[in-house]
């Protein structure tokens, strides 16, 4: 398992400095169904605006 989750999208509630992921559990879903192929074919579930 990954010991430190990064992300670049700094307007994510839990972005944190360092481009670190502060979410206790990271979902990610692929655009269809099971499997994907390429990157672009997934999304990141956790990701949260901040408010």
């Amino acid at each position: 398992m990954a010991k430190d989750v990064l992300c670049e999208v700094n307007n994510c509630h839990y972005w944190k400095q360092g481009n670190l992921c502060s979410a206790e559990k990271i979902y990610v879903v692929s655009h269809s169904g099971e499997t994907a192929d390429t990157q672009k074919e997934t999304d990141c579930k956790t990701f949260e605006a901040m408010s």
